[in-house]
């Protein structure tokens, strides 16, 4: 929320692509003069126009919903990253509510997803990032919703979790939270939700990751989440070669969070 305040904390991170959940329409945004330094128009998609899904692109690249996109898959946005290079990413804001009640016994937005956007996740390399809005602790005998299917259909389709593969840890195991939830305390309640899904040969191309700091971000009254930052040094074709300004076009490094 209020994301025209954080931008020098989102400048700070110095992403190529964003993701962004709980965030106002561009429209608003450039009317409280933010947005200036962004690559191209961004992609929203929500229902209403103070909180919805938002997808930021700086550096060069550029952005465009595809068509295969489906409005009723709250809130999944597959958008097609242009530039230098080209990938596909699913921006994800997973909605597992309705009416108040988790549809435990339903599969969940992202799990549907997972089916509608095959194509689109297999066509380029491909991306899944964002709030899923869920971890396998909630795991439930039978139902559709456990996090554990989504995480092995994403597998099954060559993408796999930069935090998991990075520290080691298995799903569920996390020791290092993303939500400092409804209390903001570094003691309260907390939970691992928030997740960036890479190709597995990306693996080894990691530069960098990382996950916020609670007094970076929720201390400073930023957030009850933390960003989830991926940075990938690729070796890419002409047609998919993403550089850096402050890079040599041998050594491109694009940047998720």
């Amino acid at each position: 929320m209020a994301l025209h305040r954080k931008l020098d904390a989102l400048r700070r991170l110095a992403p190529d692509i964003a993701v962004i959940s709980e965030c106002a329409s561009p429209e608003r945004l450039r009317a409280l003069g933010a947005l200036d330094d962004i690559s191209g128009d961004p992609i929203w998609i929500g229902d209403k126009p103070t909180k919805g899904l938002a997808v930021l692109a700086f550096n060069g690249y550029r952005l465009s919903l595809a068509r295969e996109f489906h409005p009723t898959l709250r809130h999944l946005a597959p958008v097609h990253v242009a530039g230098p290079a080209r990938c596909n990413l699913l921006a994800v804001w997973a909605q597992n509510l309705s009416g108040g009640n988790v549809r435990k016994r339903q599969a969940g937005p992202l799990r549907r997803g997972l089916t509608k956007y095959k194509s689109f996740l297999s066509e380029l390399p491909a991306i899944v990032a964002g709030d899923l809005n869920n971890n396998v602790i909630w795991h439930k005998t039978g139902y559709r919703i456990n996090h554990g299917i989504s995480v092995a259909i994403l597998e099954s389709y060559g993408l796999v979790s930069a935090y998991h593969a990075r520290t080691g840890e298995e799903q569920g195991e996390e020791s290092i939270p993303t939500l400092y939830w409804r209390d903001r305390k570094k003691d309260g309640p907390t939970y691992h939700i928030d997740y960036v899904f890479l190709p597995r040969p990306w693996l080894d191309r990691i530069r960098d990751f990382s996950v916020g700091s609670f007094e970076e971000w929720c201390c400073a009254g930023l957030s009850d989440h933390v960003p989830v930052v991926v940075d990938v040094a690729l070796e890419a074709s002409p047609s998919e070669r993403i550089p850096l300004p402050t890079q040599t076009e041998a050594s491109p490094s694009p940047s998720f969070g």
